[in-house]
């Protein structure tokens, strides 16, 4: 499935990301040392910064904060699906849900389906990208879903 596009990342532009397209990317590796650290950093609850004190909460142990997990996939998105060349942001995400925990030692996985794409008609030099995204677990459990829009560099005109 990772074959899905026909050029490869550094040359993709919006005209690539057609609607249907669907990719499987990862094996990133999810460390408690790094589930820690975002927790201290950004969500300092104990379910996410203390393995005594998570092992006897409601999840029975540390768990990343589902920002941690949301940035997770970025970095695989970032690395696999949409190139920085041509990635104009994001104004945001639809459906945003955390539906199972993400733990030390879990391998993470994520599948982008291209679910809408069209031209801007204010700016011609962008089109504008939903992608349904699903990131799974080792087990391919869906630890979090949601769907992305992404402004898009359109590919000039030669």
């Amino acid at each position: 499935m990772n074959n899905a596009f026909a050029v490869p990342l550094a040359d993709r532009y919006f005209e690539d990301y057609e609607v249907g397209i669907s990719a499987e990317y990862g094996a990133y590796e999810v460390t408690e040392e790094a589930i820690v650290a975002f927790g201290v950093a950004f969500d300092p609850h104990l379910m996410h910064t203390d393995t005594s004190a998570a092992g006897t909460g409601p999840f029975g142990g540390l768990i990343a904060s589902g920002w941690h997990t949301t940035a997770m996939m970025m970095r695989i998105m970032v690395d696999n699906f949409l190139n920085e060349r041509t990635s104009l942001g994001s104004p945001g995400v639809d459906d945003l849900r955390w539906r199972l925990p993400v733990r030390p030692g879990d391998t993470l996985t994520a599948r982008f389906t291209v679910v809408a794409a069209r031209p801007s008609a204010s700016k011609p030099d962008r089109g504008l990208l939903h992608t349904a995204i699903e990131l799974m677990n080792q087990s391919g459990d869906i630890v979090m879903s949601q769907t992305m829009l992404n402004l898009v560099r359109r590919r000039p005109r030669t």
